[in-house]
């Protein structure tokens, strides 16, 4: 009977151990710090720096790959990080089809996954695959509608469309016409172009053909500002508008005096400092935007880094609850982690307040504020 009790001791003492020595929590990150996308990678790779170093009471190791803005080079990544490195979660891509490529890895693996790119259909229509990806950057539909809002006080009845020829510039086509037709807004012309491209003079002289009182350019980064310049030069005079996909510095610093007066809507972060004090996450804005510029300058803040602070953020909400089912490292603590993201509720970040569930793995309140470009720099448009 006392070897019993003793042994009984022992079990305990090593469950105990095991309760309060887990492995560490692994997480991979993939964004295109080099490549077209940079200027969205370069603030989210930077941000990690930021991002908690212990999470539910274990210390965290992140494990950051480039993708170069190539989607080859995404998938590659994932499979590395997923099976050399034993990642818990991946967080990424910057870009939609680089997320978008990264699906069939993650739900393959049953790996939760935390998607930095745009585009409403990484987590939509939600199934089997897509159950394992998360989102913290807007939905295009919600900047879609914002856009045709404000086009719709400001007089715009006709509008010109350009956007990437890929599943961002296709998403996007896909929610305007439907945000721009609920505001009797007539789109008038409709053209694409590659990231890569050095010249749409073609594009836009078949735009300003159909004399739209206003153009969306449906980009991201830095390869966003090209059909505006060139409209810009070729004499276009009806308003300009972008998408969230440009809300950094290198964009005004391509853009320079073509770009002043654009619109586009963006996350609170872009303008935290300027916010209101009611709005419900000024406070978690600024937070960010002041940690990130006393790390890597003044001015030097992006949205694109904020929705790596959000994902760290809602994964910190996560964790603890996911710890009390599984030791990380292995598949059950991937499924419990899954399983605590979708249940994460009123989280706020520097884009918004996060509560997902089953049926939405976005879950964003409070996201979406309309900014205008005066003077090189974004003004907040109450």
């Amino acid at each position: 009977m006392k070897r019993i009790a003793k042994l009984g001791l022992v079990a305990a003492a090593l469950a105990a151990v095991w309760g309060t020595a887990l492995a560490d929590i692994t997480v991979g990150v993939v964004v295109s710090a080099t490549g077209p996308a940079a200027s969205l990678g370069i603030p989210e790779k930077n941000t990690v720096a930021l991002m908690p170093q212990t999470m539910g009471g274990q210390k965290v190791n992140y494990v950051i790959l480039d993708d170069a803005s190539d989607t080859t080079a995404a998938v590659s990544n994932t499979r590395k990080l997923v099976s050399e490195n034993k990642a818990d979660i991946i967080i990424g891509s910057s870009t939609t089809p680089n997320s978008l490529a990264m699906i069939d890895v993650v739900s393959e693996s049953k790996t939760p996954m935390i998607t930095l790119g745009a585009s409403a259909r990484i987590i939509e229509p939600m199934d089997d695959k897509k159950k394992w990806v998360f989102k913290v950057p807007q939905n295009d539909s919600m900047m879609a509608g914002a856009i045709a809002d404000h086009m719709a006080k400001s007089g715009v009845k006709t509008v010109g469309f350009i956007g990437f020829n890929d599943a961002y510039g296709e998403g996007w086509l896909q929610e305007f016409k439907k945000a721009a037709e609920a505001k009797g807004i007539k789109m008038v012309a409709t053209e694409a172009f590659s990231r890569t491209d050095t010249s749409v003079t073609g594009q836009a002289l078949k735009i300003m053909g159909a004399k739209p009182d206003a153009v969306l350019v449906a980009g991201s980064g830095t390869p966003a500002a090209l059909p505006e310049k060139t409209l810009k030069e070729r004499g276009y005079k009806g308003k300009y508008y972008q998408t969230h996909g440009v809300a950094n510095a290198d964009f005004l610093r391509v853009g320079g005096k073509d770009v002043e007066g654009t619109l586009l809507p963006a996350g609170p972060v872009l303008v935290a400092h300027q916010l209101p004090d009611s709005h419900p996450v000024k406070k978690t804005a600024m937070a960010y935007v002041d940690g990130y510029e006393a790390k890597f300058g003044k001015g030097s803040a992006a949205t694109f880094g904020g929705h790596s602070w959000d994902a760290g953020k809602v994964l910190e909400a996560a964790v603890p609850a996911a710890l009390k089912k599984a030791q990380p490292g292995t598949p059950e603590f991937r499924a419990a982690l899954r399983d605590a993201l979708e249940q994460t509720k009123g989280v706020a970040g520097a884009h918004g307040v996060f509560t997902m569930s089953p049926t939405d793995h976005l879950g964003i309140q409070n996201g979406v504020v309309m900014v205008k470009i005066e003077n090189g720099t974004w003004k907040y448009q109450p």
